[in-house]
């Protein structure tokens, strides 16, 4: 029997318990979300639907997709709406995320996208675009004008067919700021240290390289009226395949063709410097503190990176899933490891670091969770330099030991060889080319870190060898803590 489509005429043949927390229609487009993926409908969305039905307030959200299109057809002929499904030890429970109001292709919808980031009634703008959407510079970590994507959108109209989020939204709130609008928050929650001030400073350089004959005065009526809270976002959403959308059909009893799954742990903490009106995202459980750094901090070099040191490792050993690397006899060790290893390097004021390992432990173990390590360890040469080299560089600065972050740098260097399954990497080109023939293992241990931006770290030569020493061992699938 053929299942009718999810959207919200047939939202009546639902449980109660299948339901949105709101009735959509109830929901205006007040925040402008860039990035249509899974992570943002299964966390801000569901800490924004919460948030209206305890409030009462219409927050709904237009989600931008940088490049679906395919995606924002499918979600809008099912009205916007999608199943999340909690994959629990215990058995998975479903129900219908309604937040989303709106879906947009940003090239395509140019003029629509730009007309809600003008709009008065948008507030709040919030963005899941991954680090590679910020095209920084390694060197600076300002904006990269030499990118051939962004020198092609500073070149092109403001209200052309921008392809980078960070010009099409630099665009979008100058456009805001001629227009006299309120205010306006923009949230990045994306995985980078000090992502507001990231987020923020390439705003400002786009801006500040721009042809734009006012410029200047742009830049500074953004100053006082666009902020960019730092925020700390976390729930481990894996990739769906086609057993999920037939699993989450079947418990609705429609069909869904864009179902989301993730664990049932999740948190938000978000600085508090938002200067427009938000939702009330803290009565779902999200903290609002002065500061996120320790929090911040604690999620990239814990979680992040124990994520990434496990993705490439149980890659090697032949692994296919985070679950298969804590059934592995390394697994575990590997995490409570590299969790003491990095811990003296985070500052007061966030989660303990034994307990946020056990934490850890638990989550990874979940059977009902498949998060594919290829997923994990996709775009590496741009999130290692978040979630380890900073931890590396501070501690032996110090002098002190680092043989569990030298392990998962020397199984991301054998993962970079030439004639290995390819990971995708927007570097994967420049990354092979540190391989020559023959090749020295520590002469390419100093390659690749300067190709990521690490010409430090490539020049301390006791790191280089510890880290070419280990390859032998990962090379023959031995993973020796």
């Amino acid at each position: 029997m053929t299942l009718p489509p999810l959207n919200r005429t047939t939202l009546s043949r639902l449980a109660p318990e299948l339901l949105p927390a709101v009735d959509p229609a109830e929901l205006r487009a007040r925040i402008v979300h860039f990035g249509l993926g899974a992570f943002h409908r299964a966390h801000q969305a569901v800490y924004t639907e919460n948030a209206a039905a305890h409030t009462g307030e219409p927050w709904g959200i237009t989600a931008v997709a940088p490049r679906s299109s395919g995606t924002v057809r499918t979600l809008r002929d099912q009205d916007c709406l999608y199943s999340l499904t909690e994959r629990r030890a215990g058995g998975s429970v479903c129900r219908v995320v309604g937040a989303v109001v709106d879906a947009l292709a940003m090239g395509p919808d140019a003029k629509a996208v730009d007309a809600l980031l003008a709009d008065p009634e948008v507030t709040v703008v919030t963005l899941t675009v991954t680090e590679k959407g910020y095209h920084r510079s390694p060197l600076t970590g300002g904006l990269d004008t030499s990118a051939a994507s962004v020198a092609a959108d500073l070149a092109a109209r403001p209200d052309g067919p921008l392809t980078t989020v960070v010009g099409r939204l630099a665009a979008g709130l100058a456009a805001r700021t001629r227009a006299g609008a309120p205010p306006v928050s923009v949230v990045s929650c994306d995985n980078m240290a000090g992502n507001g001030t990231a987020l923020g400073r390439v705003v400002r350089d786009f801006v500040r390289a721009s042809a734009w004959p006012d410029r200047d005065e742009v830049l500074d009526r953004m100053a006082g009226s666009v902020a960019y809270p730092a925020t700390v976002v976390d729930r481990i959403v894996p990739a769906v395949g086609e057993a999920d959308r037939m699993a989450a059909s079947a418990a609705l009893g429609v069909r869904d063709a864009l179902p989301v799954a993730g664990e049932p742990y999740r948190q938000w903490v978000l600085e508090d410097s938002f200067v427009a009106p938000r939702p009330s995202w803290e009565r779902d459980g999200a903290l609002f503190v002065p500061d996120v750094t320790p929090y911040q901090l604690t999620k990239l070099r814990l979680l992040n990176g124990s994520h990434s040191a496990l993705a490439h490792l149980g890659l090697l050993a032949g692994c296919a899933t985070i679950a298969d690397t804590m059934a592995a006899d390394w697994g575990e060790s590997v995490v409570r490891a590299l969790c003491g290893e990095v811990a003296p390097t985070l500052p007061a004021g966030g989660p303990d670091p034994v307990d946020y390992a056990e934490d850890l432990i638990l989550r990874f173990r979940n059977p009902a969770m498949r998060h594919l390590l290829r997923q994990i360890a996709s775009d590496a040469s741009l999130k290692i330099v978040e979630r380890w080299l900073p931890a590396l560089r501070e501690l032996r600065g110090r002098g002190a030991g680092t043989p569990v972050l030298e392990l998962a740098l020397a199984a991301w260097v054998h993962g970079t060889r030439p004639g290995t399954t390819a990971l995708a990497d927007p570097a994967a080109e420049a990354l092979a080319a540190c391989w020559p023939v023959p090749a020295r293992p520590a002469d390419t241990v100093r390659a690749l870190l300067r190709t990521v931006g690490a010409a430090d770290l490539a020049g301390d030569d006791a790191l280089c060898a510890a880290v070419a020493d280990r390859l032998p061992a990962l090379r023959a699938g031995r993973v020796e803590i």
